[in-house]
Formats: structure tokens, sequence, C-alpha cells
């Protein structure tokens, strides 16, 4: 499996959990061979179907800048979907892997989500192989201001909330994207409010009813477990 990193978290927080591919390396399963690429740097490992699973991460870059480097990631993501390699795309590689299929990505109307807030999931997640042992409302631990404005072409809504109507989708038999963090720990949520909370009172928002608000979201965090389990199952 490969782990696509799109970015690289604040320093402070970098400094205390490590960095974006690390947090999804301790959700993935052990028993998986996996290889992190740094997409932001220009690295696409090989051709997509030499990898039994791609997971691409979140990022502090915007998917609507159209950046070399992320446009060359989205043609790739594009090529393993069309080959059915099976992908999870968390925020930044939600967005762009919609963006890249024809959908589109953009900042939200309504300006910024973060800290823990449910999400709902709709009737069409009762059949998917990812989501349909989930409860139909969880917690998630989720940060952005840019979403997925429009889905692509074939796309199977599969989750949303009241502030964001694209929560989770998937495309083909086995891509997926996800605009909540699985890979959190509500530590990490709490250390990202409070990074954020002078924007976050500029923007009208009440950081301390934020930061209070975290909580654990292990049926969010349970994504990672689960798309490990799916990628093995095909490897049997």
């Amino acid at each position: 499996m490969v782990v696509l990193k799109t970015g690289t978290t604040y320093p402070d927080i970098r400094a205390r959990f490590g960095d974006f591919d690390e947090w999804f390396l301790r959700g993935l399963s052990d028993e998986l061979d996996i290889t992190v690429a740094n997409a932001e740097a220009g690295e696409l490992p090989g051709n997509p179907e030499d990898w039994d699973g791609i997971v691409v991460t979140g990022s502090p870059a915007m998917v609507s800048d159209r950046a070399e480097w992320s446009e060359n990631a989205g043609r790739w993501l594009v090529k393993a979907v069309r080959s059915e390699v099976p992908v999870l795309g968390v925020c930044y590689g939600h967005q762009l892997l919609a963006h890249a299929l024809g959908g589109e990505a953009g900042y939200h109307p309504n300006g910024r989500e973060t800290g823990t807030h449910e999400v709902e999931l709709l009737p069409e997640a009762a059949s998917d192989i990812l989501f349909r042992e989930l409860p139909e409302k969880f917690p998630a631990q989720l940060t952005h201001r840019q979403s997925v404005l429009r889905l692509p072409e074939g796309a199977v809504l599969l989750g949303r909330n009241q502030f964001e109507p694209h929560q989770a989708f998937r495309i083909g038999p086995c891509a997926w994207g996800v605009q909540f963090h699985p890979e959190f720990t509500d530590a990490i949520m709490s250390a990202y409010l409070k990074v954020q909370a002078p924007d976050l009172t500029r923007e009208g928002l009440d950081a301390e009813a934020l930061i209070a608000g975290v909580k654990p979201a292990p049926d969010a965090s349970s994504l990672l477990s689960r798309f490990s389990r799916f990628v093995q199952d095909r490897l049997r």
C-alpha cells in the first residue's frame, strides 16, 4: 500500500504528534507493507496498478489552486480509480479525488468547519463495504475550509452533516473520499483548535466551546482499519 502525502502539519503539532503520514500509519494495519510517497514534492510512486491500496492525506494546500504537483497527483488517482485499485482520500485527498474525476472543489460558502462534529450516513451507506457496519450517526474530527462543492458524475453520496453536504462518497467499486479525519485523535484535534483559536475568533467562531466539545471519534477512526481489512481481503 502507498500513503500519498500531500502536505505537512503545523510545526508545533508535528513536534508533539508527528506528521500526517505517521498518523495514518498508526491507524492502518501493521500487517500491510506501506510506503509513503511525498506527492507535494512531486513523488508519484510508479503505476497506480502496482499498489494494493492508496491512501491520500490531508494538506494545508488548496485543491482549487491547482498546483502542478496536485494536478499530477489527481491524474494519477484517476488511473487508480479506473484500474479499480482501492483508494481512500481524506480531506484534501477527498477533494482532490472529486476534482480529478470531474467534480468541483473550492471554498465552502459558510467558511470553516473545525472540531468534533456529527456525521450522518445516508441509506446508501448500508450496502457500502466500508461504511455498512458503522452507526447511522457518529462523531468525527474535522478541520477544513474547502469542500467538495459538486460530486463527480456517478459518485454515490454516503454521508453528510448540517454544515457539509458531502462528508463521504464512493466512486466506482472501491474508491472513497471522506471530508472528516479518521487519522486524528482527540488530542490532535484539540491541538489544532488551540493553534487555530485566533483565526477562529476572527471568523466569529467560539474557539473555547469548540475545544470543550472535542471528544474521541472511534467510529470515524475505524475507517482506517476497515480500509486495511478491505485491501487485505482482496489479496487473499
